[in-house]
């Protein structure tokens, strides 16, 4: 199972953990797979079946372009990055 570390923001759905164990194929699939886990999480990390917008998505230390598409390891660390804004 792919290490997927959860956003401080969005660990309220997974009760504070920081880091959780999650099969899938493609981000698409570990994402779905979050969401059966933890209800409600996959609307804070996807949109119309597409990455959130303003949401990087690092599988194993490279930022994917492959959006929902992008394949995934079992051993694969996954990291879900908010952009941050201000003024």
């Amino acid at each position: 199972m792919a290490d997927v570390w959860i956003p401080t923001q969005m660990q309220f759905f997974t009760g504070q953990k920081r880091q959780v164990e999650i099969a899938g194929d493609t981000i698409g699939q570990i994402i779905n797979n979050l969401d059966k886990a933890f209800p409600g999480l996959k609307n804070h990390l996807a949109y119309n079946d597409e990455i959130m917008p303003g949401l990087a998505v690092i599988v194993d230390g490279e930022d994917t372009h492959l959006g929902m598409l992008q394949p995934v390891k079992d051993d694969s660390e996954i990291h879900f990055i908010p952009s941050i804004a201000g003024g």
